[in-house]
């Protein structure tokens, strides 16, 4: 999953593609780098961001989108929480709902995603991206995760989601420290039990920095380690910036977790 930000405001790339133009060119250099979908924000939800109003966040996010449906032929997923800008983006195009409140920030949310039938993530965070790491905690950050998880899921399913429309994501840098970052990637086979495909999003995080002393334009090598670590865990999908570089990460985790092409 490759992450096209039309914010001026991302943590990493917050700018570059805020422009129709630039935006449209970024998607294209994702696509051909081989991201089989590609996740459009018009919000940004970096630690400490004030929200975006829906009507502003229409205006960033419509006609890119419009424009990315009527040129490619690859999966598209919005990143919001609001229904309003989750109906429109589906009426312009869009596949999947990336939903990183997990179903919390917005109840008709839910409702969006049954009556049309398109791809539903949904993520774990504690808090809001404004205060969720002012003094995150957990006794159990893998228990927490999945319940909470298994809660939003059933909340999902009552409201007309079917199975096979979701998608879990545990949220890495969303209320985490970075030591529940690091379980989160050591112990994300536990989540399996859910029964549902797995979204790891680790790709240039804080947490990352911390450990290699690095800012977020310097982060490859540790985003490389972290998708390797999340697929020999079980994530399916992978989040990520650096589509070129990660495909052939991910080629060559996926061949040590299932055994190499033709072997």
């Amino acid at each position: 999953m490759g992450i096209l930000n039309i914010t001026p405001d991302s943590f990493s790339d917050g700018g570059r593609y805020f422009s129709g133009a630039a935006a449209l060119a970024r998607a294209r250099q994702l696509a051909a780098a081989g991201a089989d979908i590609l996740d459009i924000g018009a919000e940004s939800t970096r630690p400490g961001s004030l929200p975006v109003g829906a009507a502003e966040e229409k205006a960033r996010l419509l006609p890119v989108l419009k424009a990315l449906r009527q040129e490619l032929d690859l999966p598209l997923s919005v990143d919001t929480y609001k229904a309003e800008v989750a109906t429109a983006a589906l009426a312009a195009g869009a596949d999947i709902i990336n939903d990183i409140s997990a179903l919390t920030f917005d109840a008709a949310m839910a409702g969006v995603a049954a009556r049309s039938g398109a791809g539903l993530i949904l993520m774990h965070m504690q808090g809001t991206p404004h205060d969720m790491q002012a003094d995150p905690h957990y006794e159990d950050v893998m228990a927490e995760i999945a319940a909470f998880l298994a809660q939003q899921v059933a909340a999902a399913a009552a409201a007309g989601v079917a199975p096979d429309q979701i998608v879990i994501d545990p949220g890495i840098g969303f209320g985490k420290r970075l030591e529940d970052n690091l379980t989160i990637l050591r112990e994300l086979g536990r989540l399996e039990e859910l029964g549902l495909p797995l979204l790891v999003g680790p790709s240039r995080k804080s947490f990352i920095g911390r450990i290699l002393d690095a800012p977020a334009t310097e982060r490859l090598e540790g985003t490389a380690a972290a998708v390797t670590a999340a697929i020999l865990q079980g994530a399916q999908i992978v989040r990520v910036h650096d589509v070129a570089e990660m495909v052939r990460v991910a080629r060559v985790a996926d061949a040590i977790r299932d055994g190499a092409p033709g072997a």
